[in-house]
């Protein structure tokens, strides 16, 4: 019996040239380098820094590095961790990863020591790719783990040859900037140098074979490369350029820059890091025509005062996650560049991208958009996935496309809950479906907390904050933040007869997370409200601080309900489950491939309170 969902009421909404459905070929993602390297070899695949490095170029050194991995005994199936900014070294690894059959573990450079070493041991990479400037801590965190082969290289390596020399200059200036670029390594022999390896290395290129579990993971990101392409038909191959601000070991950065640019055979201009005037000057030189990224971008883009003379009418295509997109930075931006920026809906488990309003103006600001191509989404019971919501009721939201994953690894039970026997995947959101096809996001089912896109987990914070030898117990929630979207807020009680700063607190907490993890304030109670079972009520105390706040002076405010909430990009398929949760949650995340044919990616399960959005 069909349904108001089978009859895709989104599709009379897709702009002109918008195909509703796109073949996905049957390919590795490393064909998408090889027939970027053929039909556009003198083209700038990356820039970084000022630095160009041609799809001729890249596939050499993917070539290269792929074939001293070999030396290293990587075989199929091996992980290897990525541990990089964006730059031309991590573009070069995951594709020469790919080409050897091995599984990337996309790694975070912001952990800090305890969770990298978690992570490391949790994934069981043999090799690990990283930069001078993460060396020490890799180094702290590999004991104890598999890790035999550590590869090092230096963001100085890739700067243009002037830029590199003037790093050496006696200078203030030039010393600030190495300081910044660079770091200093032992001499010990403890690792290998990534320059010396692609000069040493031969030219060596291996198809990955077809192999169609293997092939999953590849299957998935091509997939879902094919859809975010169709999605901009005014796009043209070979010609595009797209600012790659968004972090590339983040699912949303992944898909955005990565894997659809080198199917595009656009230019990614690489930004390592958030400054406003890199960006600006960036824009200036090389004239991006898609920009995606996150609110806070666009909102400190445009308030600065440098942004008008940066020549940002070039860009067309904005896409944007991770956070509430309010109006005014939607019309503050569109003043400046004429472009729109459209929020984004997508998870881990879906590549990320599963919707995303339309790009001819018909956007709608409070809805997460439309099913891109290829894509199915249906609304239903929130306790019963067989049962339909009608048309403007609210209901956990489902997908269906070649953009799912198939399950998690060695996790069949953890699988089972999520995904349904007929293809559809639970996302564990709360939407509804106007009659004409756009979907909007009422609520997520669980705690998971945003913060400028990364997830936190509550259970991961609460166990640091119960390390501590005052604390009995804590509770942490996320609270509505205009800057971050959301902020950490924690709750502690305090063993009897103890006494502490929440300062101190703050400062422990500092030293075992990384940043964006900190609670941003600490409240310390008597008590907390628990169930008849002993755990504690997150919701409630949600529903307290919100009382508590709403009228209070130079409180954070819920934006207004026409702002919308566009889901936050989430972290990369190819990383490693995320930060384990200590507290079991019903619904599970981090999608694998399955565990007889290890695929490109090497995800563990993590709990669905804790996954990703973009």
């Amino acid at each position: 019996m069909e349904t108001c969902y089978d009859d895709k009421p989104w599709l009379q909404w897709y702009a002109p040239g918008v195909p509703a459905e796109v073949q996905v070929p049957n390919a590795p993602l490393t064909m998408l380098l090889d027939n970027a390297v053929a039909r556009f070899p003198r083209r700038p695949a990356l820039v970084f820094l000022g630095r160009k490095i041609s799809y001729r170029e890249l596939g050499r050194s993917v070539d290269r590095l792929a074939w001293a991995l070999g030396g290293l005994g990587v075989r199929k199936g091996d992980r290897v961790a990525l541990l990089l900014p964006n730059c031309p070294q991590q573009v070069i690894a995951f594709f020469a990863v790919l080409s050897r059959g091995g599984i990337i573990v996309m790694h975070n450079p912001l952990y800090t020591v305890p969770e990298l070493r978690t992570q490391l041991a949790d994934c069981g990479a043999r090799v690990v790719v990283t930069f001078d400037r993460m060396h020490a801590k890799l180094t702290a965190a590999r004991e104890g783990t598999a890790v035999e082969h550590v590869i090092v290289t230096s963001l100085a390596d890739y700067l243009p040859p002037l830029k590199r020399r003037a790093l050496d200059l006696p200078l203030k200036r030039a010393r600030a900037a190495r300081a910044e670029l660079t770091a200093a390594l032992p001499g010990d022999g403890t690792y290998l140098s990534f320059r010396e390896l692609l000069e040493k290395s031969q030219d060596w290129h291996y198809q990955v074979p077809l192999d169609p579990i293997a092939m999953l993971s590849h299957h998935n990101l091509v997939a879902n490369a094919c859809q975010t392409a169709a999605w901009d038909p005014a796009a043209k191959p070979g010609r595009e350029v797209g600012i790659a601000l968004l972090p590339g070991f983040h699912v949303f950065g992944l898909t955005m820059w990565l894997t659809t640019s080198v199917l595009m055979g656009a230019t990614a201009v690489l930004i390592p890091k958030f400054d406003v005037d890199l960006v600006l000057d960036a824009v200036r030189r090389w004239r991006p025509t898609v920009f995606p990224g996150v609110p806070t971008i666009y909102q400190e883009i445009a308030a600065s005062p440098k942004a008008r003379s940066a020549g940002l009418s070039t860009i067309r295509v904005c896409i944007s996650g991770a956070m509430q997109l309010r109006r005014k930075t939607v019309e503050d931006f569109r003043e400046l560049t004429g472009a729109h920026v459209v929020q984004g809906y997508g998870m881990t488990e879906t590549s990320p991208v599963t919707m995303a309003n339309p790009l001819d103006g018909n956007a709608r600001h409070v809805s997460i958009g439309l099913p891109v191509p290829s894509t199915q989404a249906r609304i239903v019971s929130e306790t019963d996935p067989e049962v339909l919501m009608p048309v403007g009721r609210a209901g956990e939201l489902l997908i269906r496309g070649p953009q799912v994953f198939r399950g998690y690894w060695n996790q069949p039970e953890e699988t089972a809950k999520v995904l349904l026997a007929d293809g559809w995947i639970r996302t564990g959101d709360i939407a509804m479906m106007s009659p004409d096809g756009f979907f909007t996001l009422i609520d997520r089912k669980r705690d998971v907390i945003i913060v400028d896109g990364f997830n936190v987990y509550p259970s991961e914070v609460e166990e640091v904050l119960n390390s501590h030898p005052a604390v009995a117990e804590s509770a942490v929630i996320g609270v509505p933040d205009l800057a971050h979207g959301e902020r950490v807020h924690a709750y502690a009680v305090l063993l009897p007869g103890e006494a502490l700063d929440t300062s101190e607190l703050i400062r422990f907490c500092a030293e075992r997370l990384t940043g964006y993890k900190v609670p941003a304030d600490i409240q310390v109670r008597q008590e907390l409200p628990h169930n008849m079972l002993g755990k504690v009520l997150r919701r409630l105390l949600r529903e307290a601080y919100i009382e508590e706040t709403a009228s209070g002076p130079g409180q954070p405010q819920r934006p207004p309900a026409d702002e919308g909430a566009a889901e936050p990009a989430g972290q990369s398929v190819l990383e490693p489950g995320s930060e384990p949760a200590a507290e079991p949650v019903p619904e599970p995340d981090g999608p694998v491939p399955e565990p007889e044919e290890p695929a490109p990616s090497a995800n563990r399960h993590v709990p669905q309170a804790d996954r990703a959005r973009t």
